[in-house]
């Protein structure tokens, strides 16, 4: 039997508009929130489960993490694609990672580009894809018999420094810091990412009884400086020129470090949080996100808040109290030791409400936009009572990440229907190709009638949808399960930093009969 067609009768264009706030509001249910999860591959804690895995299992075990956090209305991910002057992708600048192919320097088999099928993935379930990067740490242990003879310990051992049982780029040099920035070039310039991250690794933590052995470059290239004062100076170069570069190739794609949830001790500096933190930030790993956020070198900002919210020595309460008073320039999330959840010697962690309670109290700061969780194998069938919680209450519907600091845009193109057809499943919605505009998603909404569409409602939210086609038009695949459930819909357009368009307004497909040609077999 030939199925039904449908079609979309278009009103002729009726556009809804709509404002799209930079600060997240203290509501129930925002439109804008940042909801990532950091998926780490270094040792194989999140992903891949082992390096010796089959390469469909470990496609398998990816697209569950992605699965699991769509369901829980998501909306970034933050992958690990560099842990120790490695790869998890073909690289002119370093070998493929042990933590991939079981061994430094094999490539995959059957040869694939990890990379560019885990953000395929990514962007096809809504999210962004945030490559995540270690810049200074080069190994994980003193055994270089394991790594591969294009490591850059064998290329350039002038570069290292063997500090607490690694080895780490002497972060002073500038030929490191300009291979470090060509590293980051090289991914911005082949992968279609949304965002280049670091962690909270610059200098290494202090080891008790270790010194970092950097005074040889302190000697050449300290030009009267402290040398606290020099190795903040070399971070915040390497920042600046990475900044730099990245904007220079793609503008649209961010920059975001997550640093170590202390900055200072209100004890050592006035103006520093209340916290008895044992290493801090500026003093200890010589990083000052409070100079990159005065200097707008970055896009965001995601301190790491791994305490429970009454913690003795770290209270997340008074951490989030502190980065709210002293953040600017930037967007401001904060990072969430979902890790922690029913293993933590903080008994705190054991209640399940430690999570969402986190949540509402970071929307409860207006210039607080949304939240990130280390780490990902936290939720995959792990800790159903927290999910539970957050998919019934903080999370019930979806909502968009914010658009890219100091990029947003009110004019650009929106869609034009100019064709619809529909089988049992699923309606495909022809769209005119933007010229324009580079477009990322088409979102669609809906609503039981007219008068109650809201774009800026996330619980009519009914999918967004990779842009996918090169051509004169682009076409678009939407479930008719989801569509049926609403008389009214809506479709828009996301561009690459994150703006949405106006919406187009549509009315319910109508069910139209269909009767076999006596000429042809064509559909009249």
């Amino acid at each position: 039997m030939k199925p039904n067609h449908y079609i979309f009768l278009l009103l002729s264009f009726f556009l809804l508009s709509f404002s799209n706030g930079i600060a997240q509001e203290t509501v129930s249910y925002p439109k804008n929130e940042f909801r990532a999860v950091w998926i780490a591959t270094v040792v194989n804690i999140d992903w891949p489960k082992s390096g010796k895995d089959p390469i469909e299992k470990q496609k398998s075990d990816f697209i569950e993490i992605l699965d699991t956090y769509k369901k829980l209305n998501y909306n970034a991910v933050i992958v690990q694609i560099r842990s120790v002057g490695d790869a998890f992708y073909p690289s002119k600048l370093a070998p493929w990672s042990k933590y991939l192919t079981g061994k430094e320097g094999k490539a995959p088999s059957p040869y694939f580009d990890p990379l560019e099928w885990m953000i395929t993935e990514t962007h096809a379930r809504g999210f962004e894809f945030h490559a995540w990067m270690n810049p200074y740490r080069a190994t994980m242990n003193l055994n270089t018999a394991e790594l591969s003879p294009d490591h850059d310990y064998f290329k350039h051992p002038e570069w290292m420094i063997k500090y607490g049982g690694k080895y780490y780029y002497n972060p002073a040099l500038p030929e490191v810091q300009t291979h470090l920035i060509n590293v980051v070039d090289e991914v911005v310039r082949n992968y279609d990412i949304d965002a280049i991250h670091f962690d909270d690794y610059f200098y290494p933590y202090k080891i008790p009884g270790e010194n970092f052995n950097d005074t040889a470059s302190f000697k050449k290239y300290g030009e009267g400086m402290s040398l606290p004062e020099w190795r903040r100076y070399n971070v915040n170069n390497f920042v600046k020129y990475c900044s730099y570069s990245i904007k220079s190739i793609k503008p649209w794609v961010q920059f975001g470090i997550s640093p170590f949830g202390v900055w200072r001790n209100k004890s050592v500096d006035p103006r520093g949080s209340d916290t008895n933190s044992g290493q801090t930030n500026y003093d200890d790993l010589f990083a000052d996100p409070m100079a990159w956020m005065e200097h707008r070198w970055i896009d965001y900002l995601l301190p790491q808040l791994y305490w429970s919210i009454e913690h003795k020595t770290a209270s997340y309460a008074k951490l989030i109290k502190w980065w709210a008073a002293n953040s600017t320039n930037t967007a401001i999330y904060i990072g969430n030791g979902s890790y922690k959840v029913n293993t933590d010697s903080d008994k705190k962690w054991f209640n399940p409400n430690e999570i969402p309670n986190q949540i509402d109290m970071t929307r409860s700061y207006k210039n607080m936009g949304g939240n990130a969780f280390f780490s990902a194998k936290s939720f995959v069938n792990r800790n159903k009572a927290v999910t539970d919680l957050l998919l019934e209450n903080q999370y019930k519907y979806p909502a968009l990440p914010y658009v890219v600091p100091n990029f947003r845009k009110t004019n650009i193109e929106y869609p034009i229907i100019s064709n619809i057809k529909s089988n049992k499943t699923t309606a495909a919605v022809t769209l005119n190709y933007p010229s324009l505009s580079k477009i990322r998603y088409v979102m669609v909404y809906g609503a039981k009638n007219s008068s109650k569409l809201d774009i800026n409602d996330p619980s009519q939210i009914v999918d967004k949808i990779a842009f996918k086609e090169k051509e004169n038009s682009i076409t678009i695949n939407v479930q008719n399960n989801l569509l049926e459930k609403n008389n009214i819909c809506a479709v828009s357009f996301i561009d690459y930093y994150g703006n949405e368009s106006q919406a187009t307004l549509v009315n319910k497909p109508i069910e139209i009969k269909t009767f076999q040609s006596s000429l042809n077999n064509e559909n009249r």
